[in-house]
């Protein structure tokens, strides 16, 4: 076949998918729609349905209206619809920023350790890549990423916040430093601020969102796949500048948002109250595995997302297979030495506790 040399041995991305009792490896959201959302989202589904013989609305905007409201709400900024871009996750999203702004003889640049797509995006589209380091906090130094901004001049800057597979929050004025060197590149520069896991931050942590009036260069992303219990339903969504979303809009494919997505994401924005109020119980969940893992003297990042990475050791696969053993499903990714769990139900987390206190011997 005539592969493109550099995909030559790649694996497609992707986690395990094994049928066990307990699965905290992917960082879902552990509670199912409740029968009023589901009821919501199908007669939203029914009624697009109907009108399936036609393309769906390429330009969404009562779709891109509800995200900015909601938006509004949870982060208390507001941006207009024409702000606001989405599509079939923030895989996609992140894919769309890289072919308008990456591209042949550019480089994105981020920080390690951090999510593992974003080099893949970067082969897709034909950018270079540059990873610099986190500290030993897993933070981004400023000082650093301003002297390798200036060094590598990047066209796009990848900043995850929370960021994964760490789970830790940038502080804002990183971000600003970062923005600042990245107005300095000659030809322009973008950053993105990825907050996939914003909702389950820590109170008093703010969101990038709040730096857009200022920074027409940045793009804050975030996903209904984590907080809205939406994984199943692939929307991803992004706020920026018009000017930048509408340098994405010539990069999409046509008609990429379908009907169906766009109908079962207003509808679950429609209860977006009542889901949030599960995201408290989950940031209260992580709140207390941190402190339980602690108190067993166990090394835990920070962790503003809803998931919690941990230090076990140099054979960090040996602790995975027997979890596995015991019917708990975690991943095993990040720096080595470390795992990281998706925070689950009550019971769930009690299930991994309790598998994990008998393999460790704690």
């Amino acid at each position: 076949m005539p592969l493109r040399p550099e995909l030559a041995g790649d694996v497609p991305y992707g986690a395990p998918q094994l049928d066990v009792p307990v699965l905290l490896n992917v960082n879902e959201n552990p509670y199912p729609p409740s029968p009023q959302v589901v009821a919501d989202v199908a007669a939203a589904v029914a009624e697009a349905a109907a009108g399936l013989n036609r393309y769906p609305d390429r330009e969404f905007l009562p779709l891109r209206a509800d995200l900015a409201d909601y938006l509004a709400v949870e982060s208390g900024v507001r941006v207009a619809p024409e702000q606001v871009w989405a599509a079939n996750g923030s895989n996609e999203v992140m894919l769309h920023l890289l072919q308008a702004f990456g591209g042949p003889g550019r480089t994105a640049l981020s920080f390690a350790p951090t999510y593992s797509m974003y080099p893949e995006y970067a082969r897709d589209t034909h950018t270079r890549w540059v990873a610099g380091r986190r500290t030993e906090q897993f933070d981004v130094d400023p000082a650093e990423a301003r002297a390798l901004i200036a060094r590598e001049a990047p066209s796009v800057v990848l900043l995850t916040s929370p960021n994964n597979p760490t789970g830790t929050a940038l502080e804002l004025d990183t971000v600003r430093e970062v923005l600042a060197a990245a107005a300095e590149v000659p030809g322009g520069c973008v950053v993105v601020v990825d907050e996939a896991y914003g909702e389950f931050r820590r109170e008093g942590v703010e969101s990038a969102l709040t730096l857009l009036a200022d920074h027409p260069h940045l793009a804050v992303s975030r996903t209904m796949s984590k907080a809205f219990g939406l994984a199943g339903a692939r929307v991803g969504y992004l706020a920026a500048s018009r000017e930048l979303v509408d340098a994405l809009r010539v990069v999409r494919l046509p008609y990429h948002l379908s009907a169906v997505t766009q109908a079962v994401a207003r509808a679950a924005l429609r209860h977006a109250p009542e889901l949030m109020a599960q995201v408290g119980s989950l940031r209260a969940e992580r709140d207390q595995l941190v402190l339980d893992l602690r108190d067993r003297g166990i090394r835990v990042a920070e962790s503003d997302a809803n998931f919690v990475l941990f230090q076990v050791g140099e054979d960090r696969h040996a602790v995975w297979q027997q979890l596995l053993d015991r019917g708990v499903l975690i991943r095993e990714v990040g720096p080595e030495g470390w795992l990281r769990v998706s925070v689950g139900t009550p019971e769930e987390t009690a299930a991994f506790t309790a598998a994990l206190w008998e393999v460790l011997g704690t």
